[in-house]
């Protein structure tokens, strides 16, 4: 996957999102939308003049432990293998947001990285100086992620679950691009 393999005394340290941290998170978005659903719909059933019965509500229990581990779980398997990641090193940053192909780009390439949004959604903005000097990274998945804005265009990837965290990632990626004085 490397053009340039790291010498023994190189370092590169790689970020990834664990496939734990993933399932939980999915739990907790899918129990809490499935549980608004389930409320709504006894609320309807309620506004309509008819009161559940508790066997209606014994299978609204059921569901709201079953359906979310089912819905984690189904997610977590199709994004097994394709869970975002980030890999930084003396050669440059490769790096690929969930589902997407991995990209990589030269240190001098990078005109400046920063975060937005917050928690499970943080996501990290890439923004290169030249989108000549970025290779798009062989495999399977959909096109890297790309924000249009007027200053330029940038990549972006889903960190907000990656290990070690978003703070820790983005005082790498200062750390390892050369400042421009």
């Amino acid at each position: 996957m490397d053009d340039h393999p790291l010498e023994p005394g190189e370092d590169a340290t790689t970020f990834f999102q664990p496939r734990a941290e993933v399932f939980v998170t999915m739990l907790w978005v899918c129990a809490a939308v499935w549980f608004l659903c389930r409320v709504l719909s006894l609320l309807v059933q309620l506004l309509l003049g008819d009161r559940p019965t508790i066997g209606e509500l014994v299978r609204v229990a059921e569901s709201l432990l079953i359906v979310p581990v089912v819905v984690a779980a189904l997610v977590l398997l199709v994004a097994w293998n394709r869970l975002g990641w980030m890999k930084s090193s003396v050669h440059g940053l490769e790096f690929a947001a969930t589902g997407r192909r991995g990209v990589r780009l030269p240190w001098a390439s990078i005109a400046a990285v920063g975060l937005r949004r917050w928690g499970p959604f943080t996501e990290l903005v890439v923004t290169p100086t030249d989108m000549a000097e970025v290779s798009e990274l062989p495999g399977p998945g959909r096109r890297p992620r790309v924000l249009r804005r007027e200053s330029g265009s940038a990549f972006l990837i889903d960190v907000g679950m990656m290990s070690p965290g978003p703070e820790t990632l983005l005082a790498e990626l200062h750390r390892r691009i050369p400042s421009r004085v």
